[in-house]
């Protein structure tokens, strides 16, 4: 019933939200936004976007709402509280959660909704806010195969979609995927930290690595942001520690331990309490450079 929509409702538009909400107005559909913060919504209004003043007025009558909020906490107060959005919709509706968040949450809005007799995905994304403003993410969907098919003419603007299990596997395939970015981004701060400190010059050490085994698109977009000082947040290091603490007490759960996501998870947790956790994760060379604070710079040999 949801392919053919026209109404859609997004809840969250933030630095992903903002561009998502963007591209599905230009794919035809009527958008309502809404954020916390309303000037955010409001800047969209060029786009030929309406801003909501509240969550429930931006549902009201929307056949699929995309929901691109902080954290498991957030979704659930704005999505599950007293006079919460899902109980706002009218069933055979979409909800459509692309948050970030813990499989637990996924998995309990997931019944939520079912209970409602809404089409559910949790499908949350990869590509940061490039992949959003130009229609490339890698969207995880969990859920019904039928509730994310009936969803494909709202992904089809986004991005590319796969179906990777029952509700909460696109919460756990996006943890998956948060464990090899941070942990990718982490190796590039080191190798580029190591070169610098060893007396070659690191926008010429990244410019031979490339097209090499070392080559990644983390390593090209991540890897350029280190080398010019570009710590602008495309994904805030604060984000990028709250997904790999959620992945670490997943798997804890589970009875696994990830010691390279515990190192991981430290060294970004550092990089917070010191003051970065507005800035880009690349950003985490700056943590690096402040635990090698007297290291210099050698010629190489």
């Amino acid at each position: 019933m949801v392919n053919g929509a026209k109404r859609v409702a997004v809840i969250g538009t933030g630095i992903m939200g903002g561009p998502m909400a963007g591209r599905l107005a230009d794919a035809g559909f009527d958008v309502t936004a809404w954020n916390r913060t309303r000037d955010k919504a409001d800047a969209l209004s060029s786009r030929g976007i309406a801003s909501a003043s509240t969550a429930l007025e931006a549902v009201a009558g929307a056949q699929a709402v995309v929901v691109m909020l902080s954290s498991g906490p957030v979704c659930e107060d704005v999505l599950l509280g007293g006079g919460g959005v899902l109980a706002a919709m009218k069933p055979g509706a979409a909800l459509v959660v692309m948050s970030s968040i813990p499989v637990e949450t996924a998995v309990l809005i997931g019944e939520k909704a079912s209970a409602r007799g809404l089409v559910y995905s949790d499908a949350p994304v990869s590509g940061g806010e490039k992949g959003a403003r130009e229609g490339t993410l890698a969207i995880m969907a969990g859920g019904k195969a039928t509730d994310v098919d009936a969803l494909g003419d709202v992904f089809a603007c986004l991005g590319r979609v796969t179906h990777v299990g029952p509700a909460g596997c696109g919460a756990l395939t996006k943890l998956a995927n948060q464990l090899i970015v941070a942990s990718t981004i982490c190796a590039v701060a080191e190798a580029l930290t190591l070169a610098e400190q060893g007396g070659a010059d690191p926008a010429r050490v990244r410019e031979a690595l490339l097209g090499g085994f070392a080559d990644s698109t983390v390593f090209r977009q991540h890897g350029l942001r280190m080398v010019t000082g570009d710590f602008r947040p495309g994904g805030p290091a604060k984000y990028q520690v709250k997904d790999t603490s959620t992945a670490l007490a997943f798997a804890h759960s589970r009875g696994l331990r990830l010691p390279v996501g515990e190192e991981v998870d430290r060294l970004y947790q550092a990089m917070v309490d010191n003051g970065d956790g507005d800035l880009d994760h690349s950003g985490i060379i700056l943590e690096l450079r402040r635990m090698n604070k007297t290291a210099k710079p050698m010629a190489c040999a």
